[in-house]
Parts: structure tokens; C-alpha cells; sequence
């Protein structure tokens, strides 16, 4: 295949790459905010679009954050390309304090006592008991194994029901502010900008030759 890539890189590779781009985080974000600048349309859409990503990062769907964040921007008629920007809020750096802070802000809108949760496995010891019987219980339909489905009501009780309650406020409240920050900056970028383009036009008109109509 033509692009089919000359070095096969290991599953470690790739791992690493998600958390640690090429060339670090910063530049990865100076890279989200170049493209955000450059974004064709106002300031009010771009924001939104960016309000949507953020808001995105705060739910339980790892994976599936670039479509949440489609679809709340399509809803509140932002920028898609900047809402898929925006979920660059959600990195290694921020989903620990993101997924600490919504889970118990769920445990205290349902009322959960968290001292009557099975706290004997980690936030990340539980995902990785229910992935563990997810693909053992997709395997029981080869290996005739009994089918356990425990550690994934369990991940869902204590960790993924109340990430989702729990993300609507913290989600809320930050994608608003990211809204109101961002409009202004993206509004004097853009002027700045145009203001740029104007001078770069009228300095190349004033070194244009002139025609031999206009010399004679």
C-alpha cells in the first residue's frame, strides 16, 4: 500500500504516543491553539464549539469524546473543528483530577455513602476488573467458562454512573468558562489579524510598478 507506513510500531509505541505525543504536550498545545486562530468564523461559534470539547472530557466515554463533542456543538450550533480542539482539554495531565472530582460530586447528588463502596480496588483497579470479565465473558461463548458479570455492575455502580452524574456540573461550570475566555481572545486575535492582512495589501500596492499607461 502507498501509505501504508514504513516502520511498524509496537503496541507500546502507540501506547506511549497517546499519552506523550511527539514532541511533548506543549507543543501539542501550542499546535490546538494555532488551529484555533485560524479558524474561519466568529468568535461566539468558535467558542462554543471549544465549550462543547471541554464539556466532553468530562464524561465517562472515554473514546467516544469526538463524537459527544460533535453532537453538543451541532446542538448549540458551534464550530465542530473546534470542539474536536477542544477536547484536548481531556489528557493525561487532567483526567485523573477530572474523573476524581466528578465521581464524587455523583456520589453526593445520589447520596452514596462511599464508606459502604467496595474501596478494596482502585478507580483504575476497576475498570480493569470489568475489562478483564468483558473479555473473559466474550470468550465463555468459545471456552464454555462461566460467565461472571460482577466487577462490571460493580465499575458501573461505584465509577461509571456516577462519573456521568457527576461530570454535568464540573462540565458545566468549566465549559462556561472557557467560553467567556476564550471569546474575547479569538475576537482580538481575529482583528489583530485582518488588521495584519490590511497593511501587508496596502504595502504591496505602494511597491506594484506602475503600468506604462500611468508613466507616460
Amino acid at each position: 500500500m502507498v501509505f501504508k507506513r514504513r516502520d511498524k510500531r509496537s503496541a507500546f509505541t502507540v501506547l506511549f504516543g497517546t499519552l506523550w505525543p511527539k514532541g511533548g504536550w506543549s507543543r501539542a498545545f501550542q499546535y490546538v491553539k494555532h488551529r484555533l486562530r485560524r479558524l474561519p468564523d466568529t468568535p461566539e461559534r468558535i467558542a462554543r464549539g471549544i465549550a462543547a470539547g471541554v464539556f466532553a472530557t468530562f464524561t465517562p466515554l472515554y473514546g467516544l469524546h469526538f463524537i459527544v463533542a460533535v453532537v453538543i456543538a451541532r446542538i448549540s450550533n458551534g464550530n465542530i473543528l473546534a470542539s474536536l480542539l477542544g477536547t484536548f482539554f481531556g489528557n493525561p495531565l487532567t483526567y485523573f483530577p477530572i474523573g476524581v472530582i466528578s465521581i464524587k460530586t455523583g456520589n453526593f447528588i445520589l447520596g452514596n455513602q462511599t464508606d459502604n463502596l467496595e474501596n478494596g480496588r482502585s478507580f483504575v483497579g476497576k475498570f480493569v476488573d470489568a475489562g478483564r470479565d468483558l473479555q473473559t465473558n466474550m470468550w465463555s461463548v468459545f471456552s464454555g467458562k462461566p460467565v461472571d458479570w460482577s466487577n462490571v455492575f460493580l465499575f458501573y455502580d461505584e465509577v461509571f454512573f456516577p462519573f456521568l452524574m457527576g461530570g454535568i456540573a464540573p462540565g458545566v461550570v468549566i465549559s462556561t468558562i472557557a467560553y467567556f475566555l476564550t471569546v474575547p481572545i479569538i475576537r482580538a486575535y481575529q482583528k489583530r489579524r485582518k488588521g495584519a492582512l490590511r497593511e501587508k495589501l496596502l504595502s504591496l500596492k505602494k511597491k506594484k510598478p506602475k503600468s506604462n499607461d500611468e508613466t507616460v
